[in-house]
């Protein structure tokens, strides 16, 4: 437990908020079922939104947007095979090796912009077997991660969203995307979802960041394969019991949780322009384009980190001289002044 005042503006990430008061209510009240045995009504019905919202089939509910993007990678390579995702992305930095050590893949790394990779490189980082006396594994997924964490929150351009998904296909691979903050990039370039994720085979959505449910993911995709995905959850350990409780949370968020993203997209852009014109830190402003502000300063970022608690403010080291600020459902107005203010007192 973090020892600190009642009050903070807690900037360290997207995923530190509580439920509202009204999904509390959601959570309270839902139904419940054994989903394990396919009984859970609140379970089905997040599933089927999402699936309609996203214009597929099928969806998947798991404990995590790791174990969602793990399991879509085992349904879609087999043993030997290789993934190829960005240089920063969260399946790659983030996510313990799990393509190696729950898929047995390796991975081919595309150098993007900001986190954005472009077809060209993509098609350059496919592998086959065929053609290279066996030497090569054989490239079988594409992942694409929107918005792109370590990029800065950046989102792909629908255009080079389809060009890689077609890159994919003419190499015989399938395309997955790690929508972890996939309704941020929604709000921010104004693409209908179902449109942004078309020609894309698997969707990870995450439930417990900007749309603020307390735990939980979904994965989505064809009928097929999510009957593939669903066999691997239960191999995963990700089967659960009457899990309409925390289905009740992620249903009310993308019900009700949505539109305000906008919000914090606009107090993101607050905060990066006023640190970027202040003494001892840069922000690249062409990346703020959802809720994350990636600065830099001339000290440690752990340094950075420390002087900005003792004024209330908590955000996260992310490099030798590099801080994350998020904003979140919990973050007012009020909240971005107060901590340009902290900034303020380091930059003076």
């Amino acid at each position: 437990m973090r020892k600190e005042p009642a009050k903070r503006i807690d900037l360290r990430s997207d995923t530190v908020t509580q439920p509202t008061q009204k999904m509390r209510v959601a959570i309270g009240n839902a139904e419940m079922g054994d989903d394990v045995l396919g009984d859970d009504a609140t379970v089905q019905a997040l599933q089927q939104q999402l699936a309609t919202m996203l214009g597929k089939e099928d969806a998947l509910f798991v404990p995590s947007g790791t174990m969602s993007n793990s399991i879509a990678i085992r349904a879609q390579t087999q043993p030997g095979d290789e993934i190829i995702t960005e240089t920063n992305s969260h399946i790659y930095i983030y996510e313990g090796g799990g393509y190696a050590a729950l898929s047995g893949c390796s991975v081919a790394l595309v150098k993007g912009t900001h986190g954005i990779m472009d077809a060209e490189n993509v098609a350059k980082a496919i592998r086959k077997s065929k053609g290279s006396l066996s030497h090569f594994p054989n490239g079988r997924l594409v992942c694409v991660e929107n918005t792109s964490n370590r990029g800065g929150g950046t989102c792909y351009p629908q255009e080079t969203l389809d060009e890689i998904a077609k890159v994919a296909r003419d190499n015989d691979c399938n395309a997955h995307m790690d929508g972890a903050r996939l309704f941020n990039a929604v709000i921010s370039t104004g693409v209908d979802a179902a449109r942004m994720v078309r020609d894309y085979d698997s969707i990870s959505i995450c439930l417990s960041k900007g749309l603020g449910a307390p735990v939980g993911s979904v994965l989505v995709g064809s009928s097929e394969l999510i009957a593939r995905a669903h066999r691997w959850r239960k191999m995963f350990g990700g089967g659960m019991r009457q899990a309409g409780l925390i289905a009740a949370g992620g249903l009310h968020a993308i019900n009700n949780h949505i539109e305000r993203l906008a919000y914090d997209h606009l107090r993101a852009r607050r905060l990066a322009e006023a640190v970027s014109v202040m003494d001892g830190f840069t922000v690249d402003l062409d990346t703020i384009e959802t809720n994350m502000v990636y600065i830099k300063g001339l000290i440690e970022g752990q340094d950075i980190v420390d002087q900005l608690a003792v004024h209330g403010v908590d955000v996260l080291t992310v490099g030798q001289n590099m801080i994350r600020a998020v904003t979140h459902l919990h973050i007012t107005d009020e909240d971005i002044e107060q901590a340009i203010a902290a900034f303020e007192k380091l930059a003076g």
